[in-house]
């Protein structure tokens, strides 16, 4: 496990402009983007990949061991995240199967499998399966991606029915700039390595988006942003738009937990995509900081300021398990529930069942969130998501506009669902490949 460092002291106190600069880069893309982050356009200066990648992890979705924990001991997720949804331009034959796997294969012997370097996933949509004659191994549990479960949020989702989703990410904004155009054939070597295949042999790069995370960058970009309130409102130290830390350990599935243990996809994990545009002009403007405790942690929270300007006195636990049991008291007597203190109710034997690495997101010129999940099937993310509308606490007048958590200030705009395989199989996979 990597030590803390004082790499996070650094992101903070940075010149806001240079960071702004580097976050609106990775937004825009492009060559030109990639060689305003570099000194020299020749070397990307990052540390250099394996000789071997099989000798990497076998899950595509093992990130946590290659990252730094922050000084409460969560993971600290990298900086700059690029998604890149794809669509065949070829048959899934041996051939393109091949190219993919060359490709993929190449980022990692150019550069570290850290946040330093390169960290990244392929995953398949049921679009990509259904092409095929043979079903989906039944050990994979990808059924059709289906907007309805949102329920109660108010959205107008497009449901992803490309192939595949690339997700790049990086403390180095060069790095994610430099390998997306290393995959689709605008640069013939990569971190100072010539690269023999690409990505835009067999796909075409149908929707692009990007995030970054970290204390620092959502308050770099709120100046004049659409859906933010003037004035200003998102502290310094916060590494959402919404104020506050997310991501701690005690609320966080482990990757053992989302990884799949049976049949030929033993190693992978099922992946929720989603992008969320947030409603903050009405989350800063119309409740004060105590309120905004409540629907996100709970009531109790509120009252005991258990959770300090943006969630830094809660360490790596929130704590919300011991008050799951006054969520109906909390409803009838506050007249608010908690966002976290809902889904808790959703953990198995007191364990959450998701692995999240959201993201926030300009694109657009909105404030969003890219929520990203991890689990064993997608049917737990379908029950963590109805925990979350809880809709039983319609009876006290707490419905989807109301005191319900965080779902008034949430618009779902995109919705996919992927199979991550492991990394013998993430080259177009068959349904059932063999072993």
């Amino acid at each position: 496990m990597p030590p803390i460092d004082d790499r996070e002291n650094a992101r903070v106190t940075a010149k806001p402009s240079r960071r702004a600069f580097l976050r609106a880069a990775v937004a825009s893309g492009g060559s030109a983007a990639l060689a305003a982050c570099l000194d020299d356009e020749s070397s990307l200066d990052a540390p250099s990949g394996v000789a071997e990648p099989a000798s990497l992890p076998d899950r595509q979705h093992a990130w946590n061991d290659a990252l730094p924990r922050d000084g409460d001991g969560n993971v600290r997720p990298p900086a700059h995240h690029v998604f890149l949804g794809l669509s065949l331009t070829s048959e899934p034959d041996a051939a393109a199967r091949e190219t993919v796997a060359t490709a993929l294969r190449e980022v990692e012997q150019a550069l570290e499998w850290s946040g330093d370097g390169v960290l990244f996933t392929i995953g398949y949509t049921p679009a990509y399966f259904d092409r095929f004659d043979a079903s989906l191994d039944d050990a994979v549990d990808l059924p059709e991606p289906d907007p309805i479960v949102v329920l109660a949020v108010e959205s107008n989702a497009t449901v992803d029915t490309n192939d595949a989703l690339v997700h790049l990410a990086s403390d180095d904004a060069a790095v994610v700039l430099a390998v997306e155009a290393a995959l689709f054939g605008e640069r013939g070597r990569l971190n100072g390595r010539s690269l023999s295949a690409t990505l835009d042999a067999v796909f075409e790069r149908s929707t692009r988006r990007t995030g970054f995370v970290g204390p620092g960058l959502p308050a770099d970009r709120q100046d004049g942003l659409e859906g933010i309130p003037e004035g200003e409102p998102v502290p310094d130290a916060a590494p959402f738009f919404m104020g506050f830390r997310s991501g701690f350990r005690e609320s966080q599935a482990t990757e053992d937990r989302v990884t799949i243990q049976e049949g030929p996809f033993a190693g992978g994990a099922t992946q929720h995509f989603e992008t969320l545009e947030l409603d903050l002009d009405v989350w800063f403007e119309e409740s004060d900081h105590e309120q905004r405790v409540a629907r996100l942690f709970s009531p109790e929270h509120a009252e005991r300021g258990a959770v300090g300007e943006y969630g830094e006195r809660l360490g790596a636990e929130t704590g919300v398990d011991a008050v799951t049991d006054a969520i109906h008291e909390h409803a009838r007597k506050d007249g608010v529930v908690g966002h976290a203190q809902k889904l808790a109710r959703a953990r198995e034997d007191g364990e959450p069942v998701l692995l999240r690495r959201d993201v926030n997101t300009t694109d657009g010129d909105a404030a969003g969130l890219h929520f990203l999940s991890l689990q064993r099937e997608i049917g737990e993310f379908t029950r963590v998501r109805e925990a979350m509308v809880g809709e039983e606490f319609g009876r006290y007048g707490l419905g989807p506009r109301q005191s319900n958590g965080i779902l008034q200030y949430l618009r779902v705009r995109r919705w996919g669902s992927y199979l991550v395989p492991p990394r013998a199989h993430r080259a177009l996979p068959t349904p059932a490949p063999e072993p």
